[in-house]
């Protein structure tokens, strides 16, 4: 028995989109990644925001990046890359199924952003305003684009 709706809502997001989040998501990348180009899939009514790389992590020579925000400040950050590496940020209700995340806040590792309750990890990052969280986003894939690794992409720390 369900004590809530939000309990019925496990592993999705909440919300409608939020296409001025989106928008602000997309003048974000526009600022800070010279590589990227984002673009809603539909710009009246978009599902998400597709920000296309020049170039890709480790190996890649392309990637991809997919955000999903909605109006409750769900999100997901689905990272591809024509090397098959899939990675994701993400901010929703997932049952507790988790073991290792406490909040929302998690993240899915390369190389396939597995579900496996016990690879995903409690995400680096903990605020919810699309601008920071969009930032941080950058910031780790940049940093991990600049070492040639993964390792960085949850703690933005440089590997040894």
């Amino acid at each position: 028995m369900r004590d809530s709706p939000d309990q019925a809502e496990t592993h999705t997001l909440r919300g409608a989109t939020d296409r001025p989040a989106l928008l602000t998501i997309r003048d974000v990348v526009e600022e800070m990644e010279p590589l990227a180009t984002a673009e809603l899939d539909d710009f009246l009514n978009p599902s998400v925001l597709e920000v296309v790389l020049d170039d890709g992590l480790c190996a890649a020579d392309e990637a991809r990046i997919d955000i999903k925000w909605t109006t409750r400040d769900d999100y997901k950050l689905h990272y591809t890359d024509t090397e098959g590496v899939n990675l994701r940020w993400g901010k929703h209700p997932h049952a507790g199924d988790y073991i290792h995340v406490s909040g929302l806040e998690h993240y899915h590792p390369p190389p396939d952003a597995s579900s496996d309750p016990d690879e995903v990890e409690a995400s680096c990052i903990t605020q919810s305003p699309e601008e920071l969280v969009t930032r941080a986003v950058l910031k780790l894939w940049r940093v991990a684009y600049h070492t040639d690794s993964y390792e960085p992409l949850n703690t933005g720390r440089n590997p040894p």
